[in-house]
């Protein structure tokens, strides 16, 4: 469930960096494959680093379904994608010039 969330997110998160950041705008294809990338990869971090204040309870929190875990993912979804859209807009501005 977490990664769907990561994953939904970082495709809203790469569309809305590249509607903020004209300059680096992949398209709208290429905004949500370069923020699902980005939203899966926050994801997975933010679950490594232990920001994740579902895991210590049981129950339906530890399947991941607690608002703190849901709300933490959407967060690092957005970021991790909105993030790797940008860069991957910076490295295809340079590579034209």
């Amino acid at each position: 469930m977490e990664l769907i969330i990561s994953l939904i997110s970082g495709a809203v998160g790469g569309n809305v960096a590249g509607g903020l950041l004209k300059n680096l705008n992949l398209g709208m294809l290429g905004n949500s494959i370069a923020g699902i990338v980005g939203g899966g990869a926050g994801g997975a971090i933010l679950a490594n680093l232990g920001v994740d204040p579902g895991a210590v309870a049981g129950g339906a929190e530890a399947a991941g379904l607690d608002i703190g875990s849901i709300i933490s993912q959407g967060a690092g979804g957005l970021v991790g994608g909105g993030g790797l859209m940008a860069i991957i807009g910076v490295v295809k501005n340079m590579m034209a010039k």
